[in-house]
């Protein structure tokens, strides 16, 4: 082993992060211990420090592996550790840190915290000034930490987080050239405004009763995904291409964005959004190239009510760039309503649709649902794939087997581009 090139070791040495095949390497040999100091990224599993040498605590064995590196860049741990185990971490490898990735797991520790006197996880992070990702799961965070303003982080994420709105502000104005936001599980917050100007991809998930608030500004916003929010506004988005809105316990209100020239992935998830909020958004997104629609009711108050009719004609003349469309039960019933076909210009022609999946609910209006699904072939010239997903039907007399025999035979008779799921 001792022969090996410098360049073939190095590049073995570069993919070994785990702290336990690290410290096997050091018993290779004289020379494969004497390189583990070159090793750029160390890893601490969950349960990777339980059965530590007597005399030595988990908390002293990462110091001492971390101290042996000459310039670490990478340090993820999942195993638990305490505020002044952290510090002392960082206080050898902090200013050569470009990635922090940490379990806290101090949601449980709410009471404590409160009376906790020496500096916290959290306000210890802040020596890891040069950072460009930190990454976080299971954060507490009552009261802003004081940290300086991270110059390099570039992306922030952080899994599983109670907060107030005042310590997340703090912590976003701490951040203030982030490219990457992701704040997943999040409780505590009703209402989120964020003013980050170089902020390209932005996912948030808030925990509770889906009535949160959101105010996103960045001119270079490219990507957002929000769950749990009534209230969405966005005003600068002209560059936005992937955008996600999903509330999956309350309702959706009200979505407010700028202009969505560049859109071309959009996803519509929840039980109920209000009629306007739906037809505002598909009027912006014009553009579209790939339309995910699963709502099942619309409504402005408590009562949940069905889709009224869309016509056919108009929706896809609206979108005429549209390739893939996924449409879930109450959008495809309002397509299929009775004059939803009426107005057909001879002339008229779906040009990008390629692929179509239909999720089908109810075997109510069965014919115009059929009229739909066949006007789909005749008009798609360029479809090449449409799956129909069929979901259990309930119903007292035959008109679900009917339909179902409907549904066979046209796709027996178009076999090569229908299939059944």
């Amino acid at each position: 082993m001792d022969s090996l090139p410098d360049a073939i070791l190095q590049c073995i040495l570069s993919h070994i992060c785990n702290a336990r095949d690290v410290a096997c390497c050091n018993c290779v040999s004289k020379r494969w211990k004497e390189s583990m100091i070159y090793i750029k990224t160390l890893y601490f599993p969950r349960n990777s420090l339980e059965n530590t040498s007597a005399g030595e605590s988990p908390e002293e064995v990462v110091k001492r592996m971390v101290s042996t590196v000459v310039r670490l860049e990478h340090l993820t741990v999942y195993s638990p550790f305490s505020s002044s185990g952290l510090a002392s971490w960082l206080s050898l490898v902090g200013l050569s840190l470009s990635q922090l990735e940490l379990r806290l797991d101090n949601l449980a520790e709410e009471q404590s915290y409160h009376h906790q006197q020496s500096p916290s996880k959290l306000e210890c992070i802040g020596a890891a000034r040069n950072l460009k990702c930190l990454k976080l799961w299971g954060v507490l965070m009552p009261r802003f930490p004081k940290w300086d303003v991270f110059e390099n982080l570039r992306t922030l994420e952080m899994v599983g987080v109670r907060l107030e709105e005042s310590a997340l502000i703090a912590v976003l104005q701490s951040c203030p050239y982030l490219r990457r936001f992701v704040l997943l599980g999040c409780e505590g917050v009703r209402t989120i405004s964020i003013d980050l100007p170089y902020l390209e991809e932005c996912k948030l998930d808030f925990y509770g009763l889906g009535n949160c608030s959101l105010t996103l500004t960045s001119s270079k916003i490219v990507s957002l995904e929000v769950q749990g929010c009534s209230w969405i506004r966005v005003p600068e988005s002209q560059h936005l291409r992937n955008l996600s809105i999903s509330n999956s316990a309350g309702r959706v209100y009200m979505v407010e964005f700028g202009n969505l020239p560049a859109l071309e992935f959009l996803s519509m998830r929840g039980v109920q959004w209000c009629w306007d909020a739906i037809c505002k958004i598909l009027k912006l997104a014009s553009e579209v190239k790939h339309l995910f629609m699963k709502v099942e009711f619309t409504g402005n108050f408590e009562a949940l009510q069905p889709f009224p009719e869309v016509d056919f004609v108009d929706f896809f003349n609206s979108h005429p760039h549209l390739r893939k469309f996924d449409i879930h039960g109450a959008m495809f019933a309002a397509l299929c309503q009775k004059n939803s076909l009426k107005h057909v210009d001879p002339g008229f022609l779906i040009p990008c649709l390629e692929e179509v999946v239909i999720t089908v609910r109810s075997p109510l209006n069965a014919e115009q649902k059929m009229n739909t699904l066949e006007s789909m072939l005749k008009y798609g010239k360029n479809l090449r794939t449409m799956v129909i997903k069929i979901l259990q039907m309930k119903s007292t007399h035959n008109s679900a087997d009917d339909f179902f025999d409907e549904v066979c035979r046209f796709r027996y008779m178009n076999h090569r581009i229908v299939r059944i799921e």
